[in-house]
């Protein structure tokens, strides 16, 4: 039995690791602030911490007898972190470094972080991506996150913290936050759909991503943290077939048994192809591609439409305002009813 604790442990991937690993038989704390996750997610048997990695007396008291630690909170919104900079550096750089710390003085076995393929960007070449590829990340979330790689890797060298690495890409399922408007393409289809109102797509919807359903990736996630292969390593993790966006929404529409079609809108600055190579995550994790799109979209539909649609949280002004795609300035006029808000300095 070893002691675990997992920061975003109440979010949609996070919850589905908790799971896991309590099934295994491990003790489990999760911290969270519920700021994109629900209580309701978090496994009866963890110990919950209403909190956030940025309160760092909070984390240092949280990681005390700590074995093995489970970094998934964040604000992985890719395109708007370009808006809200500052908030995303707060969050996904100073925060991590907050528990990268206490993680070192407390002298952890192994710092499991999720990183992202957005580090890679696109100027090094085409998919699929390796981890060694050149690094060159084209948004302040990817650039946040290859930071906390580089050190982690510089706190392995000076204080023999051990850790792993992941990057996943597009992962979708069940426990979702599909009322966020911003990120998870999955989500934000179905949710509309759920209003009766057309999935809007940037551009000509022909971006080709690998999608990886929850079911298949949460094992592998769960596997770096006790695998001696994958001990200081930098592994990808996720599925292997492309996807346009395009053909995304006609799945979603078919699971959902929508009448609707697709809505266009311009496009928005994204990279425009990416997927990657998971032959690491396939040796050294286990990780196991063997959900098919219309099966784990159907899965996914079948528990939007038990929860209903959910209200979006919206921003309520940008650090910039400048160069946001239409449809973002115009969300406030959309979904008037929504009660929640972020605001600059929440």
């Amino acid at each position: 039995m070893v002691n675990i604790l997992v920061t975003g442990g109440a979010g949609f991937i996070g919850s589905h690791v908790v799971d896991i690993l309590i099934e295994r038989g491990h003790n489990v704390k999760v911290l969270d602030d519920l700021s994109g996750g629900f209580i309701e997610n978090v496994n009866q048997k963890a110990e919950f911490i209403k909190g956030s990695i940025l309160d760092k007396a909070l984390v240092e008291q949280t990681v005390q007898g700590i074995d093995i630690i489970y970094h998934l909170a964040a604000y992985a919104a890719e395109g708007l972190s370009h808006n809200v900079r500052k908030f995303n550096y707060t969050n996904n750089l100073i925060g991590s470094i907050n528990l990268i710390n206490a993680a070192i003085k407390n002298k952890i076995k192994r710092f499991v972080f999720t990183s992202s393929i957005a580090v890679y960007g696109t100027s090094h070449g085409n998919p699929p991506f390796k981890e060694e590829d050149l690094k060159l990340p084209e948004d302040p979330y990817g650039i946040a996150k290859y930071a906390v790689e580089l050190d982690l890797e510089s706190a392995y060298k000076k204080f023999g913290l051990e850790f792993t690495i992941l990057r996943p890409y597009n992962v979708y399922g069940e426990r979702q936050f599909i009322g966020d408007p911003y990120r998870n393409v999955f989500g934000i289809f179905m949710n509309r759909i759920m209003q009766s109102k057309k999935p809007k797509i940037f551009g000509d919807g022909n971006q080709k991503r690998a999608f990886t359903y929850i079911g298949d990736v949460a094992p592998a996630i769960v596997n770096a943290g006790f695998s001696e292969e994958a001990k200081n390593e930098i592994i990808n993790i996720g599925g292997g077939k492309v996807y346009t966006v395009n053909e995304i929404a006609e799945e979603i529409l078919l699971s959902m048994s929508s009448n609707l079609t697709k809505e266009y809108m311009p496009p928005r600055y994204e990279v425009k192809h990416a997927w990657c190579d998971n032959s690491k995550a396939t040796k050294m994790l286990g990780y196991e591609d063997k959900t098919s799109l219309k099966e784990g979209v159907s899965k996914m539909a079948l528990w939007a439409k038990s929860k209903g649609h959910m209200n979006p949280i919206i921003w309520e002004g940008y650090e910039l305002d400048s160069n946001l795609p239409e449809f973002w300035q115009n969300l406030n006029k959309e979904y008037p009813e929504s009660g929640f808000r972020i605001r600059i300095g929440d």
